[in-house]
């Protein structure tokens, strides 16, 4: 199984370097790690993600990073989960992870009471239309990096400064609108046990 490794509130940039070099220098021996973390408020723009998606960004940074997708936002109050996994040891492929942590969401989500969906168009999840759950990967040397964020608690207001995951229209939730009230860190916990319950099938 996983090691889980608690990062606590962490700028983005240093985290996803880490995670670069966890996965150049890991072997055929290298447990699989689920790293949680929340981040400081920044905007991400992935190996597809256009400029003309970022609207009115103020203040807030943008890093350039190297997971697929589009621009999305990170701030406290959101549970973000990055799987470290070797794929190609577990056998999985790349959609079967996406799936995989679509549905650690949804069932995480379901037992707060929430009903979520995911979308064949749009990877992610959703709650009755509206964005709460985002999926971003890298694959290297069959190994996954990036991972999961679902938004708990948060200050949702930057996300109308971008197209979240490239769409003009789309709105976004969490889990606080909809009359959950949970620490993020509950929230994540919730989120790794439905993922290291998939990873055992």
């Amino acid at each position: 199984m996983p090691l889980i490794r608690q990062l606590g509130l962490q700028d983005y940039a240093p985290v996803w370097r880490q995670m670069q070099a966890f996965t150049q220098n890991r072997n055929a021996t290298s447990a699989d790690e689920l790293w949680v973390v929340e981040h400081h408020p920044v905007y991400t723009l992935g190996l597809n993600g256009k400029p003309e998606h970022l609207l009115n960004i103020g203040a807030i940074p943008v890093v350039n990073t190297d997971r697929g997708g589009q621009v999305t936002y990170h701030a406290p109050g959101q549970a973000v989960v990055y799987t470290l996994l070797d794929i190609k040891r577990l056998q999985i492929n790349i959609r079967e992870l996406v799936s995989l942590l679509e549905n650690a969401m949804i069932s995480s989500l379901a037992s707060y009471g929430i009903m979520a969906v995911a979308r064949a168009d749009a990877p992610g999840v959703y709650v009755d239309g509206q964005k709460i759950g985002s999926i971003g990967l890298r694959i290297k040397n069959n190994c996954s990096y990036h991972g999961l964020s679902l938004n708990n608690n948060m200050d949702l207001s930057p996300f109308s400064g971008i197209n979240p995951c490239g769409y003009s229209d789309l709105k976004v939730t969490q889990l606080s609108a909809l009359g959950v009230t949970i620490s993020t860190t509950q929230l994540a916990s919730s989120v790794i046990t439905a993922i290291t319950t998939a990873l055992r099938q």
